[in-house]
């Protein structure tokens, strides 16, 4: 049996050499990828409870402005208070 040619040896070690680099940039990718994706599931998650802060801080703003509002209408009908003495 004939030995292949040396081209043909050194050809394939090349080729050896470039499917192991392939493999460790995917890996290295597929770390990287992973990475990302668990600090953006992060980020959502503190989006979310910041969006859930600001609707309850919108929702109790609303409520002490309709108090607020209320408490003035009320004040204004009791004008009967105003004109009483206590001497």
């Amino acid at each position: 049996m004939k030995t292949p040619p040396e081209s043909y040896l050194i050809f394939k070690e090349e080729l050896k050499k470039a499917r192991l680099e392939k493999e460790k940039l995917q890996k290295e990718y597929e770390s990287q990828l992973q990475s990302m994706n668990s600090e953006l599931s992060r980020l959502k998650e503190q989006i979310a409870a910041q969006q859930e802060l600001m609707k309850t801080t919108l929702e109790y703003a609303i409520r002490l402005e309709e108090n607020l509002d209320h408490l003035k209408v009320e004040v204004a009908n009791v004008p009967s208070l105003k004109k009483k003495s206590f001497h």
